[in-house]
């Protein structure tokens, strides 16, 4: 599915499967797609919600507010204000553990892969309204502004309910990134 996908929007998912994990979230829900957008802020789609106020450091924090962790959250500030440097304890783990050894298992073994994270339907939906909309607009590359419009076409999602919370009118970004794609074929 994803060798329709330019490099940024491939990003897209990859950074919004990095933010799932980040958050100890064992889904990559349109939410965590919205903050992979988010995190590349010098594509069009993104820089049309950063101008609305939204940026990837808000999102993240209205994304956890709603979904919490699954596990107990850590004080980053308290830590390093005694001089204990998070990252640099989980590049150090890492480096002789392997790879996510910090990382909680994910279900029953057997059941999946050690670390994979799972599209939610919703997320699912988001990627199908993409290509909808690259294929309506008379392309066949999905962008990362096609993203964009499939977390807001999609309407239901976490990734819409950050949009609304952070003051983004959503009919003016569907608007506005519509207009940074390709246009339809002539």
């Amino acid at each position: 599915m994803f060798e329709r996908f330019s490099e940024g929007a491939r990003r897209s998912v990859v950074l919004g499967r990095e933010e799932a994990r980040r958050l100890r979230h064992d889904h990559i829900g349109t939410e965590h797609l919205l903050l992979g957008i988010l995190g590349q802020p010098d594509d069009p789609a993104a820089a049309l919600l950063i101008d609305a106020g939204l940026d990837v450091v808000t999102a993240r924090g209205v994304v956890a507010r709603l979904l919490g962790a699954p596990h107990p959250q850590v004080d980053e500030a308290a830590l390093a204000a005694i001089g204990v440097d998070l990252e640099a304890v989980r590049e150090a783990v890492e480096a002789t553990f392997g790879a996510g050894a910090l990382d909680a298992p994910a279900g029953p073994p057997g059941r999946r892969r050690k670390g994979a994270v799972r599209f939610t339907p919703r997320a699912k939906q988001v990627l199908a309204l993409a290509v909808r909309a690259a294929a309506g607009g008379g392309g066949g590359r999905i962008e990362v502004g096609h993203l964009l419009l499939g977390v807001l076409r999609e309407g239901g999602g976490i990734g819409v309910r950050v949009l609304r919370e952070s003051g983004v009118d959503l009919a003016a970004a569907g608007a506005a990134v519509e207009r940074t794609l390709p246009s339809r074929a002539a």
